[in-house]
């Protein structure tokens, strides 16, 4: 399939047509689009048009389109039919893993409307079900259709029993295997089983190697297991191993980028998740708390330079390289957590080799502040080629900051994520604001005493 690409000359064609009430062109414009660029499509056009557009699609798309539009849209979009209308034509059609997250999206009242008028009364039970699940646990990621088998069946009542349940699946990623009580036996190869004698009993050609997760799993650990297995799919057991659902490749990959999103935008300094479409009020709520911080940290700082007012006046120079010293300690503290951040994110960062990783970081802060001192050597002397005063204040205070930059950065994310805190946190404005403030009180005290004591 080709790539698509959005295009406000697509867009004003198909406003125009909406506008000319022309159904049909408009039908065959979507009609070989996936439900993915449709969504994308929707969410250039006004309310009026996107439910027009919405409506011209069959049952089983609309519900793909729906799930693909971002959460904000769609409940915009939503809250524009009635229930009646949301339980037959989207919720009947969705996924129970899509259809839980609109439901559960919605206000307690809208909820028991729309499930009351399913007609798909299993599904609607299903959705109960995963409602009562955290969203951001393997259970509030599971969806219920899957393929399962009984290890007491035979080959030829699995094949016939496969052509039933599959008429709810899009893909079939792995057959399952369960013994009478539903517990989690194991997965079947499907091509060992359509070369099996067709009398052959599951238990004796299934694997019981199988990765599993619980439904209280968290969802990001899911995401690390299917990513360390290469799972497109994974089943999901309740708490005595009875299977209950599976999770696919696609929601994980969401959970990804949901979590890369929000560790970036804390990174950034901003305090909860927002979108370009949010409020200037909101947008303004998730960013003025880092902001305040950051002000009352820039006047600690300049406090701070008022001890030292008279040495600064006794030795102007110095005035001149602060602004080296706090960028240097902020963009080392920066990287030096990050690397740990990533470390945590990712599991490669265990009990096991942390000593290992502190020293690796802290060889690594001795080279890089032996090499930039040296370079604010050179350069310094440019500015003082009197005394050699100041180049040496400078040198020796820039490897210490550089030294003190790479340990915190390293020694602060490991705290945060002993104490159960999101360490990206460590990335954002807090380390850059600690090492401004700490590292300028070490420059300038380290001037105080050596060029006191030089000169």
């Amino acid at each position: 399939m080709q790539q698509f690409e959005l295009s406000e000359e697509l867009v004003s064609q198909i406003e125009g047509l909406i506008k000319a009430d022309n159904k049909e062109d408009v039908s065959k414009l979507v009609e070989p689009l996936h439900s993915a660029d449709i969504a994308e499509i929707m969410n250039e056009l006004d309310t009026k048009e996107a439910q027009f557009l919405f409506l011209l699609l069959d049952e089983e798309k609309a519900g793909d389109v729906l799930a693909e539009i971002e959460e904000d849209e769609r409940q915009r979009f939503i809250d524009s039919f009635p229930p009646e209308i949301i339980a037959k034509r989207f919720v009947d059609n969705m996924d129970t893993d899509d259809a839980a997250d609109l439901v559960g999206s919605m206000p307690n009242e809208q909820q028991q409307e729309v499930l009351s008028h399913m007609e798909d009364l299993e599904q609607a039970g299903d959705i109960v079900d995963l409602l009562h699940y955290d969203e951001d646990s393997a259970g509030g990621l599971m969806g219920k259709e899957l393929v399962k088998v009984n290890e007491n069946w035979t080959v030829l009542t699995c094949l016939r029993e496969l052509s039933r349940q599959a008429e709810n699946l899009d893909e079939i990623f792995y057959i399952y295997v369960v013994d009478d009580d539903n517990i989690l036996k194991g997965r079947l190869s499907l091509k060992k089983m359509i070369l099996s004698p067709t009398s052959t009993k599951i238990q004796s050609i299934y694997n019981p190697d199988v990765t599993y997760v619980t439904t209280d799993e968290p969802a990001e650990s899911v995401g690390r297991i299917m990513q360390k297995y290469d799972l497109v799919a994974i089943p999901v057991v309740d708490s005595i191993g009875r299977l209950v659902g599976r999770i696919t490749i696609d929601d994980v990959v969401d959970v990804i980028r949901e979590e890369a999103e929000k560790d970036y935008q804390m990174m950034s300094g901003i305090s909860q998740d927002v979108e370009s479409s949010d409020t200037i009020w909101d947008q303004t709520k998730a960013r003025l708390p880092w902001l305040i911080i950051g002000l009352f940290g820039g006047m600690l700082a300049a406090y701070m330079i008022s001890f030292y007012e008279a040495d600064i006046a006794l030795f102007p120079a110095t005035a001149m390289f602060i602004p080296v010293i706090t960028a240097m300690g902020g963009n080392v503290g920066i990287q030096s957590s990050a690397i740990v951040v990533k470390g945590l994110a990712s599991n490669t960062l265990t009990s096991k080799n942390i000593l290992q990783s502190i020293s690796k970081e802290i060889s690594c802060a001795v080279i890089n502040a032996c090499i930039c001192s040296s370079i604010i050597f050179i350069l310094s002397l440019c500015f003082n080629l009197t005394s050699l005063a100041m180049p040496i204040t400078v040198t020796i205070s820039l490897f210490i900051v550089i030294m003190f930059a790479s340990m915190f950065g390293t020694a602060f994310p490991l705290l945060l994520n002993k104490l159960k805190i999101d360490p990206a946190l460590a990335t954002g404005p807090f380390i850059t604001l600690t090492n401004d403030i700490i590292g300028l009180n070490i420059y300038l005290f380290t001037g105080k005493a050596i060029l006191g004591w030089l000169l």
